[in-house]
């Protein structure tokens, strides 16, 4: 559900500066009595600069209507800067509504984000914070191909069939989507996995040529009563054009290592609750270790290379799905045969991602500053 913004940003504004002085007013009865919870805030991230909208979905116990919610954003010299367009005369139900505000740009740096209602008496009410990060337009600089994948596949034969170069921003719908896959148990989340994800398409920003996933602390708590991280996925799975990679095919992605504690960036795919092949999985905590799997016909290997494979590096990784056998290669050099292969008539969507470990397998984030991830680009041949 979308409600068309119909407060002028002046009155956002002001609207952001009482919530957060939150002042309860005498004879008030539903400050005292309704329950609002926020479901979701976005965006989680921004880049300097480029103008981006919020979004925020609550619910409450009973119906009720408020008389305005928002989106408010703090610096951190306490200053306002809240998203315009907040709404008038929402009504909030058990089923939960949705609003999306107009849009703004902001400096490059960390504010605090919130949503903020309004209730019928007049008395303003904040809903739980997140972290805001902004940054620089500048992207990381993506070293010159160089080696063997620089003129495309491995593979003898093999020619271009589909790629994502992130020239342009992410084209969310027809092409990727970014928040949700049926991969997750409760599609935008999946605690059972040891993951602290919460997806968000505000999580991957595109400038020079490389998208950035940025995983950042959620106002969201997951069901095992740990804080959500809200963080990037892209999966061609549910996007109009529903793009695939079959069995002969080759696909190559270059990356850029994160270097932060609790970061999990993948290249894989999935389809049906199977299907799952690993292209890579990426710990920090391992610097020079690459998990490559196939879960489909299981073989793993763990992969190290300290002249390769570091934290913040550059590395080019790539996966050849044969029928027999699954072969990876690292820089453009077969690293690992798997000998089991994916089958004659194997097909799954793809998955570039940036989870966020929860710490039984791998430690959890050791504060609450941004979690980045880096990526070139990711090339499907045939």
């Amino acid at each position: 559900m979308r409600i068309s913004p119909v407060v002028p940003a002046r009155v956002g504004a002001i609207a952001g500066a009482v919530a957060l002085l939150a002042v309860p007013l005498a004879g008030q009865a539903h400050a005292a009595t309704a329950k609002v919870t926020q479901d979701r805030l976005t965006p989680g991230s921004m880049t300097a600069g480029t103008a981006a909208t919020a979004g925020l979905t609550v619910h409450s116990g009973s119906c009720f209507t408020a008389k305005t919610l928002g989106v408010g954003v703090r610096d951190s010299a306490g200053d306002n800067l809240d998203f315009p367009g907040s709404a008038d005369n929402v009504r909030i139900c058990p089923a939960g509504v949705s609003i999306t505000t107009g849009s703004r740009t902001l400096a490059a740096g960390s504010y605090t984000e919130f949503g903020f209602w309004q209730d019928s008496a007049g008395a303003w009410h904040n809903l739980p914070s997140q972290q805001l990060t902004v940054a620089s337009a500048t992207a990381p600089a993506a070293p010159p191909t160089s080696g063997p994948t620089a003129s495309g596949s491995p593979i003898p034969g093999q020619s271009l069939i589909w790629s994502e170069e992130f020239n342009s921003p992410i084209s969310y719908g027809s092409r990727w989507i970014g928040d949700t896959t049926t991969a997750f148990q409760y599609g935008n989340h999946n605690p059972d996995d040891n993951k602290l994800d919460w997806l968000s398409d505000s999580a991957v920003s595109v400038a020079g040529g490389v998208a950035t996933f940025t995983a950042t602390p959620s106002g969201n708590t997951l069901e095992n009563g740990k804080q959500a991280w809200t963080t990037g996925l892209l999966t061609t799975e549910g996007s109009t054009q529903g793009f695939q990679v079959r069995t002969g095919e080759y696909v190559e992605t270059r990356v850029q290592l994160p270097t932060a504690t609790g970061a999990w960036p993948a290249l894989w795919t999935w389809k049906n609750g199977n299907g799952e092949i690993d292209t890579f999985e990426y710990h920090p905590d391992n610097p020079n270790l690459l998990e490559l799997t196939n879960h489909v016909n299981p073989a793993q290997d763990y992969y190290t290379d300290a002249n390769a494979v570091a934290p913040g590096k550059w590395v080019t990784i790539g996966t050849y799905y044969g029928a027999n056998s699954v072969d990876w290669y690292v820089n453009g050099a077969e690293v690992y045969s798997d000998g089991t292969g994916v089958g004659a008539n194997w097909s799954a969507y793809l998955i570039l991602s940036l989870s966020v470990s929860a710490g039984e397998y791998h430690p959890a984030p050791t504060g609450t500053a941004p979690i980045t991830f880096a990526a070139d680009y990711v090339r499907v041949y045939g």
